[in-house]
């Protein structure tokens, strides 16, 4: 199978590639659309500013690129907000698969920290990707933005309000956790990605 892993201007897609060798899979790392749209499936990871990695698609066409793709495509993480239609970091429109607007988490009492890092559980899990996880399993999250809940959310964590953890429209998924740092939960996730 040819997995292909999205390189753009974004950090923690290292920690992606590792993953995916741990499960026997090499895969590509490019900003090349030609590979990205033969590719199997498709891996859209990231840590770092929305409008700064919005700019970097828009330059290489990427952001029309990944709209186009019809295989299986998992965002992860700046991935997930990237797929939205609008974040509130930087104030920038996105590519626009899921009409959902990423926004900044806003404290309520003092014990609510931004980011919000480590281990949350995920609840009312659907869809194929969420699969054999078990009831109610953790997994591990970085991120002061958030995507609402919305009628394309197969798995919700709570954070200050309720919101998000994944979402599913057509042949796009996505995890605003990481899998690759999640453990024997995250590694399934990624195992039923390969499986979609």
């Amino acid at each position: 199978m040819d997995v292909a892993i999205v390189k753009y201007n974004a950090g923690n897609i290292y920690s992606v590639v590792n993953a995916m060798k741990r499960l026997g899979i090499s895969p590509i790392l490019t900003d090349d659309a030609e590979t990205l749209r033969k590719a199997d499936r498709v891996l859209f990871p990231g840590q770092g500013q929305a409008r700064e990695a919005m700019l970097y698609l828009k330059a290489h066409g990427l952001d029309e690129t990944i709209k186009s793709l019809t295989q299986p495509v998992l965002g992860i993480c700046v991935g997930q907000q990237l797929l939205c239609r609008h974040s509130e970091e930087g104030d920038v429109d996105c590519i626009g698969i899921f009409d959902v607007d990423v926004k900044k988490f806003v404290p309520q009492q003092h014990q609510d920290k931004v980011p919000a890092m480590g281990w949350n559980e995920i609840y009312n899990l659907s869809s194929p990707l969420m699969k054999d996880l078990g009831e109610n399993p953790y997994t591990y999250f970085v991120h002061s933005y958030y995507v609402p809940l919305c009628q394309e959310t197969i798995a919700t964590a709570n954070y200050i309000q309720p919101y998000s953890a994944a979402l599913h429209k057509d042949n796009f998924y996505t995890c605003q956790f990481h899998p690759e740092k999640s453990g024997k939960v995250g590694e399934q996730i990624l195992k039923n990605f390969m499986e979609l």
